[in-house]
């Protein structure tokens, strides 16, 4: 067994409420703190000297100097396997032309799909490496990772080979998600909702069979699928045995009530939600996820996360980590930013953050420090958690731990 600390504060984030609005008074805060764990799991938290007394031979991982000990942070969707850059589609958007304008014009996913097609899978586990090691480096321990750059079975399967190579050689955790529905590619002859089919006949039980992921995602929009061809999607992609989420409400509202309807786990976006949306999603139990980074990057309205939240909705935040829209990449940074806007309070953060993250990819051994979770934790050099957030994301983590092994 192993005894990390003192801290100089603790937030387990331990038995909080998964859904609605969360105070501040409601964090838990322990005062020179200690994390007992035996191996990769959390044994006990609590006061460091009395757990020291309890466990003399426990081995002693010192901390110096004031930190505040949090959960490992947990993006639940990101686009982090790609090759090339989309430079030249963010000067056509700060220079006046929307997303919609840039698609059609040849750039938009399109353009990620050419560059990561040419992509051998060593260059894709290469970058894909570098991106993963940046987010541990912040305190992301956990990483949902979508494939949709490939829009032919070969080429998912390449990019979900890929990922798969990172997960198995990589200190984080990263959760597989296919996103072979995420527009249909020029080079399919056929319509939206033949190429649906040619990837649930073709592709989805490949990825089954080789365990490449347990996941499916679609993106329902006007450039890219109906909420038609999103059902029949979405509900034959469950009876294979996948867990759903959608792109959702990004540009126009709707694709949010399928998501509710289908039982998908989260619904992600959400910009464009009206109050019908938000009434839906806090009247169910499919996560509403805000991705801060894509209106940071498009230059358009966040997601109206105060008003999820006051309707009783989960609320978890994610970095979108993308080519195209959120190239930044940086998810404090963009949580910071979503919270200044929209006035959610610190509690309301890290939740979205951790275990309401892990919520939204149907993980419920991480996101809180307590007994029989895995230790992934991360330390902040401050002797105050309200210090964290109020830096606004340049205050970086001094310490990450990652199934209880410093990174």
């Amino acid at each position: 067994m192993k005894l990390t600390g003192p801290f100089t504060q603790i937030l387990p984030l331990a038995d909080m409420p998964l859904k609605g609005t969360i105070a501040d008074d409601a964090l838990q805060v322990i005062p020179q703190g200690g994390v007992l764990t035996d191996g990769d799991q959390i044994t006990e938290v609590g006061n460091f000297e009395e757990l020291r007394k309890a466990h003399p031979k426990a081995q002693i991982e010192e901390i110096k100097d004031d930190h505040v000990l949090l959960p490992g942070f947990i993006d639940c969707h990101t686009h982090l396997c790609f090759a090339g850059s989309r430079a030249k589609d963010y000067a056509l958007r700060i220079a006046g032309k929307s997303y919609l304008d840039i698609a059609k014009a040849g750039g938009g996913i399109w353009d990620s799909v050419t560059q990561t097609r040419q992509a051998s899978e060593q260059q894709l586990i290469d970058l894909l490496s570098q991106r993963v090691n940046r987010h541990l480096k912040d305190g992301v321990t956990t990483i949902e990772v979508k494939s949709g750059y490939g829009l032919n079975v070969e080429q998912e399967l390449k990019q979900l080979s890929a990922i798969k190579s990172v997960a198995h050689s990589g200190k984080a955790d990263l959760i597989a998600t296919c996103l072979a529905a995420h527009i249909k590619p020029k080079d399919f002859n056929g319509q939206a909702s033949d190429y649906l089919e040619y990837i649930l006949n073709s592709l989805l039980p490949k990825i089954k069979k080789q365990h490449l992921a347990n996941r499916v995602d679609i993106f329902i929009e006007e450039s890219a699928f109906n909420e038609r061809d999103a059902a029949f999607y979405l509900n034959l992609a469950k009876q294979l045995g996948f867990d759903i989420t959608v792109h959702a409400d990004q540009f126009t509202p709707g694709g949010s009530s399928l998501a509710v309807k289908v039982g998908a786990l989260s619904a992600d976006h959400l910009e464009a939600s009206t109050e019908k949306e938000i009434k839906e999603l806090a009247a169910s139990n499919t996560v509403a996820v805000a991705l801060p980074g894509a209106s940071l990057g498009l230059g358009i309205g966040l997601a109206p996360a105060r008003k999820l939240l006051d309707a009783g909705a989960c609320l978890a935040v994610a970095s979108d980590w993308n080519p195209g829209s959120a190239p930044m990449g940086d998810l404090f940074m963009q949580a910071s930013i979503l919270g200044a806007y929209e006035k959610l309070t610190t509690a309301e953060t890290f939740a979205a953050l951790t275990y309401r993250a892990a919520k939204a990819l149907n993980l419920n051994d991480r996101g809180m420090l307590k007994k029989g979770m895995l230790a992934d934790m991360q330390a902040y050099p401050c002797g105050d958690f309200r210090e964290i957030l109020y830096h606004q994301g340049k205050l970086k983590p001094s310490k990450v731990w990652k199934h209880g092994n410093v990174i």
